[in-house]
């Protein structure tokens, strides 16, 4: 391990001059000790102190730090923060399409751009990009657990060299342990560093609208028992239940007092939809929140905005805004929130209707966090949320060095009250799922620098298959358990010879065959001598002997009986009374007969030998003889039992005999072990069948990213990205590309179908390579120009035999080609003026942004993707030109 060697500390007194949180100084220790961390604590306990310190280091030894964040937003955020804090040129920024004083010794960037540079060097070694790097923050780590950017996290830290220290920066997880044990073994030395003290306590409550509640016990583990008592006592519950029958809400302005009485504010209220956000402003839009003083200081940081960007005033939200209240969520423009942000962080704004997005991105702690459902709708229909969002928002509560005590608000709604607030209130947070997922970047970039064993061992060492690994653990002891008792069983059998087996076998099989013969011949012979018994039974008279068995004679054997009458029965035949040699009277029907000796001398029974007349004469009736019965029984003889045998059945009999005699004189059966030995065979081939049905499942399961991964390589290779496995010069763009699907990307490009697309054209052609489908009742009122629409058009063959592909081999990446609403982008490239463009649309204004910010970020790459026409890439950096301008550019002084 090629760690940095322990430091000197340096005078934590002089860097932080305040006394330091225990975990803050045991991550510092094992930073010093050359050991990477991840730094487990909870929203806004300090965990950036622990990053901040290795910049410090890292300083003093005249090395470098990267710092990456999730969001090219958190990205500026970090970047103006540590050039107030580390000095303006000490500090650099690179985003996908900028890059500031890149060689300074601390480097912010997003995860994704860290990972695109590790791409550039065969994995674990120091590539010219990471020289002098002595330790890499990755902050919000959590991040693993999103969706679209989990994977990036993950390639980050399996391809980071070893001698780079990490310092992994988490919120509280339920799995932090696994976290960590995973980066011990595939980046090396870690310590977790968990905490989860809170600098500002949380305190949670509940809004009806009867007031403001504590939410919970006094020990903080359950609802408060006030709360639930109402509930059960349906005290004025007419009046807390609306027309429907369901509970009623309170009102914004009622929560917003009760908050404003207690001195909770400043806070953020979040509601799950912008159209909700922007209602809540305009219905408090008339509330003054703030006091004269704030209110002065207020009307000139706005005015001054105003001044510098006219365009980014909008009606519905300046005059809130100047009474301290805004709106924050996707559909506002950027710029117009980044100053909400400002003053919020200023303390200047007294709410904020936010939707969930503001509690997973930047720094905007509040006193107050109100949480104002505890359900939002997904793709699959109303869920209540979990413990994890419900921690998100509520650890934005409490600003250190502020607030005393941050508070929680949850409210009641018509759909969940306290009982659910109060679940997630006490929850503890989710655990961390990977969401590690190859893509066709992944594949190419891997295999330009690695050999197929090398890239599969990378693949396997994803926290995912880690996770699998650890899932399936009972499953692999299971397997070791059936494997063990395969060879115990195996060694057992091994031991006797196998032709002495074979003739045993052989045997046991004839014996099986000739038994199941025999049964076949007394079958028929039986029914045979049952038809004939029928005529005989006609005849027979008292003193005549039987053998009775069957429905109404239930013996286990059957009983010799003589014949003493017959009493008239329910249908023609009748019921014949008999005396068995057991001294006991039965009463049976000609079918209870089994056989009748008539060459046996009838036995004398007296005619005033008469059953007891207690007896009912009906079948199956039996009672007990007397002295004078008991002297006839004695005289019934035990007729042989091959009286009757027919020829056949006796053939078979003695055929039968003379194998099962050259079976017990085999050797093996002589051994006593046969039976044993037999049993263990058949439980082995069970046992077979059965560790090879586990195996199956097993390697499925753990082997399910690496089947991904040459499912992508077989796609590649049908559409000419890869010659066996070296990417090819299609191959070689398309690994050059960042995107969602860089195949389909690396195909338009590669096709030169955009090639002769003036600028403007350029620019709405890649916004349709980039736009998901939009909802349906968005619209744009302008016509798509026809040298676009038909360069679009000619890509969707290649497209359509993508989704072919794609769906054979199960890959589920989107294949983006969207003629809506993209006339927008080639309007504004064509110089249209921000409002016209926004009043011809039903996009959100942060929406339109968003589509032109991903546009802009697609032509920003053509320029640096090898192999691609000098006009066409030169075509791409003038519709850059074209749509890089306010509010769409991202300015970072």
């Amino acid at each position: 391990m090629n760690y940095p060697a322990p430091s000197p500390e340096l005078d934590l007194g002089s860097i932080f001059p305040f006394e330091l949180d225990q975990f803050q100084k045991e991550a510092i220790a094992s930073l010093n000790a050359g050991r990477s961390v991840v730094v487990c604590a909870p929203t806004g306990s300090g965990k950036t102190l622990v990053g901040e310190y290795a910049i410090y280091r890292a300083l003093a030894r005249g090395k470098r730090v990267f710092y990456t964040t999730p969001l090219k937003a958190l990205s500026n955020q970090k970047l103006r923060d540590f050039r107030e804090k580390f000095g303006f040129d000490q500090v650099g920024l690179l985003t996908g399409d900028a890059s500031i004083h890149r060689d300074a010794p601390i480097l912010v960037m997003t995860t994704e751009i860290f990972r695109n540079m590790l791409y550039g060097t065969p994995i674990g070694q120091i590539g010219i990009s990471l020289v002098d790097v002595e330790a890499v923050i990755l902050d919000e780590c959590h991040y693993m657990n999103d969706r679209q950017r989990g994977t990036v996290w993950e390639e980050s830290i399996i391809y980071c060299p070893r001698e780079v220290q990490l310092a992994a920066l988490s919120a509280t997880v339920a799995n932090s342990d696994q976290l960590t044990d995973w980066l011990n073994r595939v980046h090396g030395p870690t310590d977790l560093i968990y905490s989860d003290f809170r600098p500002v306590p949380l305190e949670f409550h509940f809004c009806n609208p009867k007031g403001l509640f504590p939410l919970l016990n006094d020990s903080k583990t359950k609802i408060n028992p006030r709360l639930q008592k109402k509930k059960e006592k349906g005290r004025g519950g007419e009046r807390e239940r609306g027309r429907n029958g369901r509970p009623e809400a309170p009102g914004i302005i009622y929560t917003l007092s009760q908050l404003e009485q207690r001195d909770m504010l400043p806070a953020i209220y979040f509601i799950f939809s912008r159209r909700g956000c922007d209602k809540a402003v305009a219905e408090v839009g008339d509330l003054w929140l703030v006091n004269s003083e704030e209110s002065q200081i207020l009307r000139e940081q706005i005015d001054d905005f105003l001044a510098r960007n006219p365009e980014a005033g909008r009606s519905g939200q300046i005059a809130p805004l100047y009474r301290g209240i805004a709106a924050h969520h996707a559909g506002i423009l950027p710029a117009w929130k980044a100053l909400v942000e400002e003053l919020f962080q200023q303390g200047l704004i007294k709410v904020v209707f936010a939707t969930e997005t503001l509690a997973a991105g930047i720094n905007m702690p509040a006193r107050t966090t109100v949480i104002s459902t505890l359900s939002k709708r997904t793709d699959t229909g109303h869920r209540l949320l979990n413990a994890s969002e419900f921690l998100q928002m509520a650890g934005r509560a409490g600003r250190r060095g502020m607030d005393k005590q941050g508070h929680v608000v949850t409210v009641q709604t018509p759909f969940e009250g306290a009982k659910e607030a109060a679940y997630l209130g006490t929850s503890k947070p989710d655990p961390l799922v990977s969401q590690f997922t190859p893509s066709y970047g992944m594949v190419l970039n891997l295999l330009q620098t690695h050999t197929l064993e090398q890239t599969r061992e990378l693949i396997e060492r994803s926290f995912g298959q880690y996770m699998a690994t650890l899932h399936l653990r009972p499953e692999y002891d299971e397997v070791a358990e059936l494997q063990t008792q395969l060879a115990q069983l195996h060694e057992q059998i091994a031991a006797v010879d196998e032709n002495e087996l074979a003739v045993y076998e052989k045997l046991r099989q004839r014996l099986k065959v000739e038994r199941q013969i025999l049964k076949t011949l007394q079958e028929q012979a039986q029914s045979d001598r049952q038809e004939e018994l029928g005529m005989m039974l006609d005849f027979a008279v008292s003193g005549t002997l039987l053998s009775l068995k069957g429905k109404n004679i239930t013996v286990s054997s059957p009983v010799t009986a003589v014949l003493v009458g017959k009493s008239a029965g329910s249908g023609q035949a009748p019921y014949l009374v008999c005396l068995g040699h057991d001294n006991r009277w039965y009463v049976a029907t000609t079918g209870d007969v089994v056989d009748l000796y008539a060459e046996l001398p009838r036995v004398e029974v007296s005619p005033d030998v008469l059953p007891p007349p207690e007896m009912p004469l009906k079948p199956g009736q039996s009672r007990r003889g007397n002295e004078e019965t008991f002297a006839i029984a004695a005289r019934i003889p035990d007729p042989i039992e091959s009286l009757h045998l027919a020829p056949e059945v006796a053939e078979q009999l003695s055929r039968l005999t003379a194998v099962q005699e050259q079976l017990e004189t085999h050797p093996l059966h002589e051994s006593g072990n046969a039976a044993t030995l037999f049993k263990r065979r058949a439980r082995y081939v069970e046992l077979e069948a059965e560790l090879e049905q586990l195996q199956g499942q097993v390697e499925q399961q753990s082997q399910r990213h690496w089947e991904e991964f040459l499912n992508l390589i077989a796609i590649l290779q049908h559409f000419g990205g890869l010659d066996n496995l070296v990417p090819t010069v299609l191959g070689r763009i398309a690994a050059a590309i960042r995107g969602e699907n860089e195949l389909w990307l690396g195909l338009v490009f590669a096709s030169g179908e955009l090639g002769n697309l003036d600028p403007h054209h350029l620019a709405a052609a890649a916004a349709g390579l980039v736009m998901e489908t939009p909802r349906p009742d968005s619209k744009v009122n302008f016509e798509l120009s026809n040298e676009v629409a038909e360069a679009l058009k000619k890509l969707q063959g290649i497209r359509r035999q993508m989704f072919q592909l794609q769906r054979r081999y199960n890959v589920a990446l989107p294949i983006w080609l969207e003629f809506e609403l993209i006339a927008i982008v080639e309007q504004w490239a064509l110089g249209m003026e921000w409002i016209e463009l926004c009043e011809n649309t039903t996009l959100d204004e942060g929406d339109v942004v968003r589509i032109l910010r991903r546009t802009l970020d697609l032509l920003s790459q053509i320029p640096h993707v090898p192999h691609l026409p000098d006009s066409f890439q030169r075509n791409a950096y003038r519709a850059m030109q074209l749509i890089d301008r306010f509010p769409v550019n991202e300015v970072v002084e």
